[in-house]
């Protein structure tokens, strides 16, 4: 027999397949095909203060081996979320469920953490830091390790919750902004975010999407997201969720070996919403297959 179970910053979950925020709304369309609850867990939709419209449409299009996004935090709102896709969300899932929060202000994701802090079934709030900041410029704040820093000191002051920073992939040297969420006290990084991309319509010789750019997700971003979390795992003490391109066990199993202690599976979701269930399933054979006995036990083994 084989353990799938792992810990993330304290909290125990079956296995590590966590279904990537923004790819799962709120868990619905997909309990109707399975059980929710066989996953290690999933991350809701990015979550602001006020609710959100989004982009004009189109806001995707396809790439080879992925797709660009330009979905634009489309929510209904903080205070709808815990008033009823919470409740709804308790009715298919009874583990922790992890909470993403997106802001334009340091004060709007205080606001928004310090309400989540307060709902018991929100197991670890999950930092989209590559929001714009509007009162820093437009400059996204996981873009500069000060700004990155100064949204986590911000957030620890309002919650006890785990603090898990999601951090873009759009910079530098991603280990800077990496150890200065970790010196503010985040409990855990989460990486990638999408990386920045343009499409062309051949046609009107503009770009696809009306926002002109998009996040690139999918298999083709993969060795990216693996590199990223393999320098932070060198880089930073606290635990790893790694994000992109995941569609396989094997890929869970090479993400961890980089050193991710849990994952997040995105864009699979969107090509097959079995994805999830389909990769958890097949874990206990990979393992088997390359001498795994407790899954917990490889992170950064590669190192």
């Amino acid at each position: 027999m084989v353990d799938t179970r792992v810990s993330l910053c304290g909290v125990a979950l079956d296995n590590p397949v966590i279904a990537a925020s923004g790819t799962f709304g709120f868990g619905q369309d997909f309990a109707p095909l399975y059980d929710l609850n066989e996953l290690g867990s999933f991350s809701f939709k990015g979550t602001t203060w006020l609710p959100r419209e989004g982009n004009p449409t189109p806001r995707i299009a396809e790439c080879p081996e992925g797709l660009l996004n330009a979905i634009g935090l489309q929510n209904p709102g903080v205070h709808k979320v815990i008033a009823e896709e919470l409740p709804r969300i308790r009715q298919v899932f009874r583990k922790p469920v992890m909470a993403n929060v997106s802001g334009f202000s340091v004060t709007d994701y205080v606001k928004v953490c310090e309400l989540l802090d307060a709902q018991e079934q929100v197991g670890w709030l999950e930092i989209n830091i590559s929001c714009p900041n509007v009162h820093g410029g437009g400059m996204a704040f996981g873009t500069d390790p000060k700004m990155a820093a100064q949204v986590t000191r911000a957030i620890r002051a309002v919650t006890k919750k785990p603090l898990i920073i999601k951090l873009s992939p759009n910079v530098t040297d991603i280990t800077e902004i990496a150890r200065a969420c970790e010196g503010e006290g985040a409990d855990g990084l989460s990486l990638i975010n999408t990386l920045l991309g343009l499409r062309l319509n051949l046609k009107t010789r503009k770009p696809l999407l009306p926002f002109v750019t998009g996040g690139l997700s999918g298999p083709a971003v993969f060795p990216v997201a693996l590199r990223m979390v393999w320098q932070v795992y060198k880089a930073v003490k606290v635990p790893l969720v790694g994000i992109g391109g995941i569609s396989s066990a094997e890929d869970v199993i090479e993400m961890m070996l980089a050193g991710a202690a849990a994952v997040q599976v995105g864009s699979a979701n969107l090509i097959n919403p079995r994805a999830c269930p389909q990769i958890i399933r097949a874990l206990p054979d990979a393992m088997a297959r390359y001498g795994i006995s407790r899954l917990s036990d490889i992170t950064g083994g590669a190192h």
